[in-house]
């Protein structure tokens, strides 16, 4: 009897729904039973095939060999993932009737599907698997209901143009601009816009001039107030005019001239989409966007307590807010369980600020399982995650916070107003549970909310004295991982045109939250940004990167442009032939134009150490996890260690040490001045209890950057660190 094959993304997952279906006779790299054989990719199993594949003279880059443009684009077998690959091309050829999708519902996941099975050759019926966890509910669901795979075929079709286009622009302007300047430089029209972002606020701040200004505040008995003109301005950039205002005020009695009460309620903030999730995770605990992603996918695929993460959408549907009860009982216990009864108890469920359908694209919000979660089984950082998740899907079904608000004008001498307000909580509602900073967010540390005396308008006040602060003007801040990712997901200041704009605002901006982490790994990756603390700052090389790549790819014009063609291609209103035929013209355009430009480029971080492969002189680069030698010829690729920060703390600042040097020589430093050879510091350890095996451990977690890894190797895996 024949069986249904189902291919899933990854083995986890794939284990998961083959304990569902009862498929548990274990095969290599598949589960099977009565009814069903479940096998998985490992990701992606097929790729876009490598320049060289489609000639032997692209083994060696050459300005004169570009554009590269294949009449058509080839898939080739990923080689670490030859073996699975092979298995699930011969279960398609087995005995099997039918085959389901079970990959990831998104764009990318229909393209890991839908490539395996073009380079395997399947021709049978196809059905699609579309859910949004991996409970056993969702799953028994999704198999009751599976939908056919011809209803996703134009979104298979956009995965597929936007990944054809990305390596025509990416592959050939990395190679023109490799060619050009002889130095390892890469572009994309996701991760150079992302760049230029962080390299524009760097000039901004370069540029930025310190003002000195100066504010008034005075203090009575029962409150402070803050000078303010008529026309709103509480700064005096002319210290004589601030000190006029403050001697005119100091020991007067001044008169209530304005005192108003108003009800006021903060409604609950949507449920949280990956993106709001990553920004409030950075803020909150310093992770990184990629480690987020990282947490959730093991709380979505192992633990099976929170939905599928790589969503858009801060909404759920109707169909979903059914089982909001289910949910609500799977979280109550320990520290939600009020919440989650209260909530239970005022029926029906405000459900104002979740349910919207027009809101929700291929996936709802993040949102907690029916499943009960087992705390003790997660790391500390998943409990970081899912606390911040369970919290927001408390607040979200909450009441508003309701509070009444007290402002107040005190005059002096007729002409010197000075503000005041005071907040009065009624409800704290959703506030409540909430664990974020909801601190007064106003701007200004003067104009904070303080608790009020009673007081009523003509009331006189005794002034007790007046205050003259002098502050500065500052630039705007840096990027940090959290911002970054709020400017990404709205790069609208980058785009002139208004419906470009709302095509923007429409999609994902630049990237999708699925993407996002891997980006701005990249940056750090090719050495385009260095994190200084939270801080993210560009390099020398990132900085002349921008100046020198087309301008075509500085702005997020280019992804709103191709998110509006891609949007039409999987609606079915425009031909995804077309679109990949436009981007081969586009192509060779980019290649023309960084052939034909002017602009110069520095190695500014050239060291007299030479590289012991080819000769040349070493670049001294900051890698994610400490400095670097790196060989600056695009065909060497030679890289070596310098330094590395550890998780190791200095014994006088408790600051995390460096780790120096090689082999018999290798120290850790601090900037306070401390050292250690590496040899004492495994004898401390030993006597601290620690056995030779823990302090082995713990020493292989400090990795170094990859050492001799050619450049045309980095760039094979390109299509997998760009994709959107």
């Amino acid at each position: 009897m024949s069986k249904i094959l189902v291919l899933a993304e990854k083995p986890s997952v794939g284990r998961e729904i083959a304990r569902v279906l009862g498929c548990k006779n274990g095969g290599n790299g598949y589960l099977s039973g009565d009814k069903y054989i479940v096998t998985w990719a490992l990701g992606h199993l097929v790729t876009l095939a490598d320049p060289e594949v489609y000639d032997n003279k692209y083994k060696s880059w050459k300005m004169e060999d570009l554009p590269m443009l294949p009449q058509k684009m080839k898939l080739v077998v990923i080689p670490q993932s030859r073996g699975q690959f092979n298995t699930v091309s011969k279960l398609m050829h087995g005995d099997v009737s039918e085959l389901v999708i079970a990959t990831d519902a998104g764009r990318e996941g229909e393209l890991v599907a839908r490539w395996i099975m073009e380079k395997a050759g399947w021709k049978g019926k196809t059905s699609r698997l579309w859910i949004s966890s991996q409970t056993d509910r969702a799953i028994k669901e999704g198999f009751a209901s599976l939908k056919p795979a011809k209803q996703y075929d134009n979104l298979y079709k956009s995965a597929q143009s936007r990944a054809e286009a990305d390596w025509l622009v990416g592959l050939n302007v990395t190679r023109a601009l490799t060619c050009k300047y002889n130095a390892q430089l890469s572009a994309g029209r996701v991760q150079t816009p992302t760049l230029a972002l962080i390299v524009d606020r760097e000039n901004e701040i370069k540029k930025f001039e310190p003002k000195d200004y100066w504010s008034v505040s005075l203090k009575t008995q029962g409150f402070t107030a803050n000078y303010r003109d008529r026309n709103g301005n509480s700064r005096f950039f002319d210290m004589t005019k601030a000190q006029a205002v403050a001697d005119a005020a100091d020991g007067k009695t001044g008169v209530l001239t304005s005192v108003t009460k108003e009800y006021k309620f903060v409604p609950p903030p949507a449920a949280y989409d990956l993106t709001e999730l990553q920004r409030d995770a950075n803020r909150k605990y310093a992770y990184s966007a990629k480690q987020t992603l990282s947490i959730m996918q093991r709380l979505y695929e192992t633990h099976k307590v929170l939905t599928y993460p790589r969503t858009d959408s801060r909404y759920i549907t109707k169909d979903v807010a059914a089982t909001l009860m289910d949910r609500l009982r799977a979280v109550a216990t320990g520290q939600y369980k009020d919440a989650a009864h209260e909530i239970m108890r005022n029926r029906p469920i405000n459900t104002k600020y979740i349910v919207n359908d027009a809101r929700v694209t291929d996936h709802h919000a993040i949102i907690p399982t029916e499943e009960a979660p087992d705390l003790c089984a997660m790391t500390g950082e998943e409990r970081n995650i899912y606390d911040l998740v369970v919290r927001r899907f408390l607040a979200v079904l909450s009441a508003p916070a309701e509070y009444e608000e007290v402002k107040l004008t005190l005059t002096v001498d007729g002409k010197y107003d000075f503000y005041a307000k005071g907040k009065v909580i009624k409800n704290p509602g959703w506030k409540a549970i909430s664990n974020l900073d909801l601190a007064d967010d106003s701007g200004d540390e003067d104009d904070r909310d303080q608790s009020l005396p009673p007081m009523k308008q003509g009331d006189k006040v005794r002034i007790q004295s007046c205050i003259l602060k002098n502050g500065k003007t500052k630039p705007p801040a840096r990027y940090t991982e959290a911002t970054l990712l709020t400017a990404m997901e709205n790069p609208t200041g980058q785009v002139a045109d208004k419906e470009l704009q709302s095509v923007l605002k429409k999609t994902s901006g630049l990237g999708t939250p699925a993407t996002r982490a891997d980006i701005i790994e990249k940056l750090f990756d090719t050495f385009y940004v260095e994190r200084r603390g939270k801080e993210l700052v560009p390099t020398s090389k990132g900085i002349q990167l921008v100046g020198i790549v087309p301008p075509d790819l500085r702005s997020a014009e280019l992804t709103a442009k191709w998110e509006q063609q891609l949007s039409e291609i999987s609606e079915g209103r425009l031909n995804d032939r077309e679109f990949v035929w436009s981007m081969k013209d586009y192509a060779s355009k980019l290649v023309t134009s960084v052939e034909q430009s002017a602009a110069g480029y520095t190695h500014d971080n050239q060291t007299r150490s030479k590289c012991p492969d080819c000769g040349k002189y070493l670049l001294d680069v900051q890698g994610k996890r400490g400095r670097m030698l790196v060989c600056p010829d695009r065909e060497c690729g030679y890289r070596k260690s310098v330094s590395q920060t550890t998780n190791a703390r200095c014994p006088n600042c408790h600051k995390k040490l460096e780790l120096r040097g090689e082999g018999e020589k290798k120290m850790f430093a601090c900037v306070c001045g401390y050292r250690e050879k590496l040899s004492d510091f495994e004898k401390r350890k030993a006597q601290s209890g620690a056995n030779k095996r823990d302090v082995a451990k713990y020493m292989s977690k400090q990795k170094d950057e990859p050492a001799n890894t050619a450049l045309a190797d980095a760039l094979a895996k390109w299509q997998a660190a760009n994709k959107e």
